[in-house]
């Protein structure tokens, strides 16, 4: 988790794919990339914080966040329990615990960034009532321009009365521990925990969900497969990121509730390219319309609004497939069912996955995306690029759809898998 944002845009570019050179071309994204502002530093700690934060965990340093001066955020997350290999025993709960440190009251101004989004995004062209439009924009900016606050630690108490601290963070104020004494839980049971104090975290607590090793488990992307946001275009991205309201992909709320009971409440991930800045901006969406689950994002902290845009259409294969194989690390035992759209590289990570563990993945849905312009006159929803994708991947594994309703029946045959 030691991540700086110049070795993760670097690490990107070095994993960008032909296909998605050739779409940030014929799309113009350098070009707006390049006409976005940059953030001033977010890296704005005590010397002595910036410096002892390369140890990580390890710090000998890093002092306890307090609610005057930092906040933290919370990550809700999946418990699982370890497939032991010779399991005469069910083993102990255990979940990876994520906590992302601020310093508190340390946004800029931000009226600058909010005049060039407005541009780049046209907001004059929307409709919006006088300065709405702007407020909106000011308001889902201000994660990309706190300051970060590395070196920190806190403590997190769960339900059953254990304490236990998170962190310190390491240079990009995230840090990721896995925790085991979680308690007595059910299978498909949520508990929620928050720092000590409660006052740390703005957002309020964390939900963990609970998975059993067998099952079903769905792993969803986000972006244009169950929420619009252009990913193609640089200024849909730009619109339906800092000034629209997120919207579900039409049916796909009904798909995943009919996912939900068919079978039996699986465990969710959500997975997006998308940089952790966005999760207080997505979390209260996927809550609202589709079952509970964990959201899983980069965990880099970017210091321009150009690294944003690249971080959703470079290097996403091998970002997702990397995400995929930890789920499972954690979940070898699931049936899995992934569900993704043409914009990306959603059909190579999962026929990438699909090879890696044949007969994990039992079943993969790719929405194709025809109501962006960009993706007019590409191969991205050619017969041909989706074979390729799933070479060697059994043709009754993966399905290409448009309209979410022509699943019924092929969610309906899962249970019988």
């Amino acid at each position: 988790m030691d991540k700086n944002p110049a070795f993760e845009q670097a690490r990107q570019k070095m994993e960008e794919t032909q296909d998605e050179r050739e779409q940030r071309q014929k799309s113009g994204f350098k070009l707006v990339e390049a006409a976005l502002p940059k953030i001033a530093s977010r890296f704005e700690a005590p010397i002595i914080d910036t410096v002892s934060s390369y140890f990580g965990r390890k710090n000998p340093m890093a002092s306890a966040a307090k609610p005057e001066t930092e906040s933290v955020w919370l990550l809700d997350n999946t418990a699982y329990r370890p497939v032991h290999p010779y399991p005469h025993q069910e083993q102990p709960w255990q979940a990876e615990f994520v906590a992302a440190y601020f310093q508190r009251g340390s946004g800029k101004d931000v009226s600058k960034f909010v005049a060039d989004i407005a541009d780049k995004a046209g907001l004059g062209a929307m409709g919006l009532p006088a300065g709405e439009g702007e407020k909106i924009i000011a308001q889902r900016l201000q994660p990309f321009v706190d300051s970060i606050a590395p070196a920190k630690y806190t403590h997190i108490a769960l339900p059953h009365g254990t304490t236990h601290k998170l962190g310190p963070g390491a240079r990009n104020a995230i840090s990721a521990q896995t925790l085991t004494d979680l308690g007595s839980h059910s299978p498909g049971a949520s508990m929620q925990s928050s720092t000590v104090p409660p006052s740390l975290v703005p957002h309020g607590g964390m939900l963990t969900h609970f998975a059993a090793p067998e099952g079903w488990a769905v792993i969803s992307d986000i972006d244009d497969s169950i929420k619009i946001t252009m990913t193609p275009s640089p200024v849909g991205i730009l619109r339906s990121t800092f000034i629209e309201q997120p919207r579900p992909i039409p049916g796909m709320p009904e798909l995943y509730a009919s996912v939900q009971e068919t079978l039996d409440h699986p465990a969710w991930f959500y997975l997006s390219a998308s940089p952790y800045n966005l999760y207080t901006f997505l979390r209260p969406f996927l809550h609202a319309h589709y079952p509970p689950g964990t959201t899983v994002l980069r965990d880099a902290s970017w210091m321009d609004l150009g690294g944003f845009l690249a971080s959703l259409t470079q290097g996403t294969q091998a970002y997702k497939v990397s995400r995929i194989e930890k789920v499972h690390e954690w979940l070898p035992l699931r049936k899995v069912l992934c569900v993704g759209d043409s914009t990306q590289s959603d059909p190579e990570a999962y026929g990438e996955v699909a090879r890696k563990y044949p007969g994990w993945v039992k079943a993969v849905f790719i929405r194709k995306v025809t109501d962006v312009s960009e993706m007019n006159g590409t191969e991205k929803n050619k017969d041909e690029r989706f074979e390729k994708a799933f070479e060697g991947v059994p043709r009754s594994v993966w399905r290409i759809f448009e309209d979410p309703a022509e699943l019924a029946q092929a969610v309906e045959s899962l249970k019988t898998i």
